[in-house]
């Protein structure tokens, strides 16, 4: 039973963020069809905050009228949505209309604001009905939550998204002669499946997803615990590291002894101050992860070649389902830990904000030291602060309720900070330079 709730949380995790991730990664399909062609990611950026509104109403609900909302039925109102609005932008991804003279995507941007409603309502619905099960299988849901950015992402490469070759063309000049001057130019492959037959992995993986979230509801009673024995045989658990004493550096006390006779008692529950902190933490982990870093990722790896932005997505995306389940095994709730880590992973970070800005001739451009180091660069950042993302959520976890919808209202207020900070800079100010892996000139 235990590994079939494993499973069933896994899956509901996959549900979480899978349709903007696969969004993003087919934009480089998908923006050479539509007619706002590159100008569409500064567009998504300002839906799926829009689509913040849902998370809003969810957190007012549950301070205004504490015990009212019916979890459950929101999570399943906006699983179904996110199912059907897949199947509709399989088929009207495509289809425009002309407004102010000109024609726009309507029918995409706004089943892509029903898709950002669904992902972004998760944040603050669905890790306060994971509580109702055991510290363990919270983890197990963050690692359904990484693959559900993981799994778009090897689809897309299997797809051929952005897989490009330097060719040689030539343009004869003059009326009269036969003149030619040849350059390289960039020429992107056609893809393995068409773009329609990813919308609808997208639907499947969402059906998953909603399949497994009736699963957990028909568990039997005996497995939705509640705070009285949140921990059960925490000696035969691998993710008892919650309340391993070895792990802990802030005390002296047994926390699995503690555990073992119920809850954490008050006096290893965080104080004001390091609540404070820790909400801190998750809205800048989540401004970075969600916001800051994304908007530049291009920026800072295409220069280096196209096998190198496609490695560092791919293996980003794995690093967060990795961080997770090294999280089983190893667990530290030290504050102190997790802050250290936090810096290390914001270190990875401004090395790839630097290297962006430096865009299209960052550090090292043309030389094999160079690619690793970027893919290095990105994976390390997103796994450190993945690893402090389920921690905070597990330290949480153990403390309250509210706690949790209170992290999922900071990690969704740390993405909204980051995406209006970058928009400006990207889409407006154009503080960063693209640059054609075929035809850059950098200074040696």
């Amino acid at each position: 039973m235990a590994l079939l709730v494993h499973v069933l949380a896994c899956a509901f995790g996959l549900g979480s963020w899978v349709a903007i991730n696969g969004l993003w990664v087919e934009l480089p399909l998908i923006v050479n069809t539509l007619p706002e062609a590159w100008e569409l990611p500064s567009y998504l950026t300002v839906i799926i905050q829009l689509a913040n509104l849902g998370p809003l109403l969810v957190t007012v609900m549950h301070k205004q009228c504490p015990g009212r909302l019916n979890e459950r039925f929101v999570i399943y109102f906006i699983l179904s949505i996110g199912v059907v609005s897949c199947v509709l932008l399989a088929f009207f991804w495509e289809r425009t209309t002309i407004v102010a003279g000109a024609p726009h995507s309507t029918a995409f941007f706004i089943i892509t604001f029903f898709l950002s409603l669904v992902d972004c309502t998760s944040s603050v619905t669905s890790l306060p009905f994971m509580m109702q099960l055991p510290a363990k299988y919270i983890t197990t849901y963050f690692i359904g939550e990484g693959l559900s950015g993981f799994i778009p992402g090897v689809i897309a490469l299997a797809q051929g998204v952005g897989i490009a070759k330097c060719v040689n063309s030539s343009k004869t000049h003059g009326n009269h002669t036969d003149e030619e001057q040849w350059s390289m130019q960039t020429e992107y492959l056609s893809p393995n499946f068409s773009t329609q037959v990813f919308f609808f992995f997208l639907a499947a993986m969402m059906c998953v997803s909603l399949a497994a979230f009736i699963g957990l509801n028909r568990l039997p009673r005996t497995y939705e615990l509640s705070t009285e024995n949140l921990v059960q045989d925490t000696a035969a658990s691998v993710s008892s590291g919650l309340d391993n004493s070895g792990a802990d550096t802030d005390g002296g006390v047994d926390k699995s002894s503690a555990a073992k006779s119920g809850p954490l008692p008050a006096a290893l529950q965080p104080s004001k101050y390091q609540l404070i902190y820790i909400y801190c933490l998750v809205v800048w982990v989540n401004s970075s992860t969600n916001g800051l870093l994304p908007s530049v990722q291009t920026y800072s790896c295409m220069p280096y070649g196209n096998l190198a932005y496609h490695l560092s997505a791919a293996l980003s995306s794995v690093a967060n389902p990795v961080a997770c389940t090294i999280a089983m095994f190893f667990q530290n709730r030290s504050l102190i830990f997790l802050g250290v880590l936090t810096l290390l992973g914001t270190g990875f970070g401004g090395y790839n904000m630097a290297m962006a800005a430096m865009s299209p001739c960052p550090l090292l451009i043309g030389s094999a030291v160079g690619e690793a180091v970027i893919v290095l660069s990105w994976l390390f950042f997103t796994g450190t602060l993945s690893y402090v993302k389920v921690m905070v959520g597990v330290i949480l976890r153990d403390h309250s309720h509210s706690a949790l919808v209170w992290c999922g209202a900071a990690a969704q207020m740390g993405s909204l900070v980051g995406s209006i900070t970058m928009f400006p800079l990207v889409n407006i100010y154009h503080l960063f330079k693209s640059g054609d892996f075929c035809n850059t000139q950098c200074p040696s």
